[in-house]
């Protein structure tokens, strides 16, 4: 059976865009160079970023353009994690479809991502 072992993400910067979700998410950095970094998170996790000349991240929300992907993490306190992510750069989104259940920012390239309680990540069968 096939194994997802990591989600990377296109940037104009890898190191700067790694500093911020390590910073918000903690883990270590591997193969690090100037064109792409890994940032394993918890042993398990990984996220890489890679450089990409003049990337853009699809608009939030653009029903014309195609979202890409978004990141989803579980966070015990959403005011907290909210205050957290904005001091390092994020910034929230104007278009905000969750109500009291999650909220969307951008990280600081234009990314869309989500900070959500725990209950709301359990998937029902």
């Amino acid at each position: 059976m096939p194994q997802l072992f990591a989600v990377t993400i296109d940037c104009p910067v890898p190191a700067e865009l790694a500093r911020f979700y390590q910073a918000f998410l903690g883990g270590t950095t591997h193969a690090s160079n100037d064109d792409f970094v890994a940032l394993v998170i918890g042993g398990e996790v990984r996220l890489d970023f890679q450089r990409v000349a003049n990337p853009e991240p699809a608009p939030w929300p653009d029903p014309a353009a195609a979202l890409r992907l978004h990141l989803d993490f579980a966070v015990d306190d959403v005011p907290e994690a909210e205050r957290q992510v904005l001091a390092l750069g994020a910034t929230l989104a104007d278009f905000q479809p969750g109500g009291e259940r999650f909220r969307v920012f951008l990280d600081p390239v234009g990314h869309p991502f989500c900070l959500a309680p725990p209950t709301a990540v359990v998937l029902s069968s």
